[in-house]
């Protein structure tokens, strides 16, 4: 089975385990999990990746485990490193030469007391499966597949909340989500990813969570609105964040119909992260402080330099003066918005815009040809310069800027000898 072919999810325990047989484990995966067989271990496959094979998508990494402890784990391959003894991952080296891989192999554990809303008190290893299971977040990540003796085992029904299209937290959810506050954001994530509901009870103990969630750092809830934002349809955890109290925690507060507006818009955008995250902030650029209340926020998810470049170049009013500039049919408005903006962010504020395609044929025959940067102009300051129209200061830039203006009014104006009169003109 190719992961790209997506599929519904099985039907049954048994197709479940026919899909499991025809996925394509890694080698070096499956020479670790032999070995621990024959060694007299359990040795499985866990989590994400078997959800994804199980619905014939493209997964990540496949998480590998087994009753086996760190010493024994050690003990039995003889390449291995120390990678997390604490928390019961060793990484053991398989194959030989070229075809030699790392595989990090973790205990199956349970874990104590949460303090801090994100880390266990401590960790204690276990030999039984299921109560390795039972400390997972959700059903359809609580799911284990045995190569070695084509065992698929799912303790807490997550193929049956596959195939009602269920986002379900493993046993109680309230326990579930204060142990580890992140996994409430998860939660809204996996319903966008997976165009799965969340479980009513799931849901409704998200509220419960909302101290502990803060106390999760802004890189890992970053994290998790990314991904959330790429999905198909981030509607689907998107309005679970509204009804919960989430979005208070992550993004800024609209009013009911703004937020609606919003939501329902990020569904029609492309699915850049940055461009739909614009778009649940922009109601918010209207205020006397919206955009330091917009930078404010998006400061806090930690981003690249990069994306708070453009979330606030998108929310910046030059946007919304294009949208008048092409609507009046002003080519002249719209080359300057063009050019405050730059052409970086042309393509998101014309899809954050969603402009129609008369309008984007405005704006395309506004640009065509035109200057909208100094370098773009068919004369420099060194030119200027060697014809004695200024000297090197301020003044020049000042100059340059200028012609860059008188170009933008009528971009035929871009020639050498008509910028150069221009310029003595304005000196």
């Amino acid at each position: 089975m190719r992961a790209s072919e997506a599929l519904p999810p099985p039907t049954s325990h048994d197709e479940a385990t026919a899909r499991m047989v025809a996925t394509v484990i890694p080698s070096a995966i499956l020479a670790v999990l032999r070995t621990l067989d024959e060694a007299g271990f359990h040795g499985v496959v866990v989590g994400g990746a078997v959800r994804d094979a199980l619905l014939g998508r493209d997964g990540g990494d496949w998480d590998v485990a087994s009753n086996a402890t760190p010493e024994e784990v050690i003990e039995l391959f003889p390449k291995t490193i120390p990678t997390g003894l604490e928390h019961g991952t060793v990484t053991v080296l398989s194959g030989r030469g070229e075809d030699r891989h790392a595989v990090e192999l973790t205990t199956f554990r349970g874990e104590g007391a949460y303090h801090d809303g994100r880390r266990p008190s401590e960790v204690r290893f276990l030999r039984d499966l299921t109560e390795d299971l039972a400390r997972r977040d959700l059903t359809i990540n609580a799911l284990a597949w045995d190569p070695v003796n084509a065992v698929l085992t799912d303790a807490f029904g997550g193929l049956e909340d596959m195939r009602a299209g269920l986002i379900r937290a493993v046993g109680e959810p309230e326990r579930r989500f204060n142990e580890d506050g992140l996994r409430t954001m998860r939660a809204v994530r996996f319903a966008a990813t997976m165009g799965f509901a969340l479980a009513p009870e799931t849901e409704a103990a998200i509220a419960g969570a909302l101290e502990v969630f803060a106390k999760v750092s802004r890189e890992r809830v970053r994290v998790e609105l990314v991904k959330l934002l790429r999905a198909p349809k981030p509607s689907l955890g998107l309005e679970p964040m509204v009804r919960t109290g989430l979005w208070a925690h992550v993004l800024l507060p609209l009013d009911d119909a703004d937020q609606a507006a919003a939501i329902a818009a990020v569904d029609r955008l492309p699915p850049r992260p940055m461009l739909r995250l614009t778009r649940l902030l922009a109601p918010a650029r209207h205020g006397a402080d919206g955009r330091a209340r917009i930078e404010a926020t998006v400061e806090a998810l930690k981003p690249s330099r990069e994306e708070r470049a453009r979330v606030l170049a998108l929310t910046h009013p030059r946007v919304d003066a294009l949208a008048e500039a092409l609507a009046a049919e002003d080519a002249v408005a719209a080359r300057r918005c063009v050019a405050a903006l730059t052409r970086t962010y042309l393509e998101d504020a014309a899809d954050l815009l969603e402009l129609d395609a008369a309008a984007r044929d405005r704006l395309g025959a506004a640009l065509e040809g035109a200057a909208l940067t100094g370098k773009e102009l068919a004369i420099q300051g060194r030119d200027l310069i060697q014809a004695g129209v200024a000297k090197p200061g301020p003044a020049l830039g000042k100059l340059l800027a200028a012609l860059l203006d008188w170009v933008l009014e009528d971009p035929a104006r871009n020639h050498r000898e008509a910028l150069l009169d221009q310029a003595r003109s304005l000196a």
